[in-house]
């Protein structure tokens, strides 16, 4: 497996999507099966917008499968264990200043696949988690963004 296609996950993350996955083709292909089924029953099939709306709607919904298990397939379990070092890394709690404003922000840093912006979890192939890795408390980062360069100073990483 190339490096490049490894996903990195945490054991509650792949425990998620695996769930998720068992759902999808557990009880979501039934639904789309009587979807099909009941849009099939209403006559010709030629001229059945619904039947025309159900098969696209299960070739989203099968698209979506295959993704999932890509991503399992692909999957590396992560653990904060794993790392020694004391700069930033992958699972890493990050707080930073913005010297411009003054704000302060918590970031957990993790893979891709588990950003999640609303939950201050940053992927590290983002602009600001790039810049974040290897970095330790005391330290001064630029990022470039579209509104022109923000300057952070790492304030603790855990």
């Amino acid at each position: 497996m190339s490096e490049n296609n490894v996903v990195y996950l945490t054991p509650e993350r792949l425990r998620t999507l695996e769930k998720e996955l068992r759902e999808l083709k557990t009880s979501g292909r039934k639904e789309i099966a009587q979807k099909i089924a009941e849009a099939r029953s209403h006559g010709d099939l030629s001229e059945n917008a619904e039947y025309d709306a159900a098969k696209e709607e299960q070739g989203l919904f099968e698209l979506k499968i295959s993704k999932l298990e890509g991503v399992i397939s692909r999957a590396r379990i992560i653990n904060k264990e794993e790392f020694h070092s004391e700069g930033a890394h992958i699972l890493s709690l990050v707080k930073i200043r913005n010297l411009k404003t003054q704000k302060e922000f918590n970031y957990e840093l993790v893979s891709q696949e588990e950003a999640n912006f609303e939950e201050n979890k940053i992927s590290v192939t983002s602009p600001i988690g790039k810049e974040l890795l290897g970095k330790k408390a005391g330290d001064k980062a630029q990022v470039k963004a579209p509104a022109g360069t923000l300057e952070f100073e790492i304030l603790s990483v855990e």
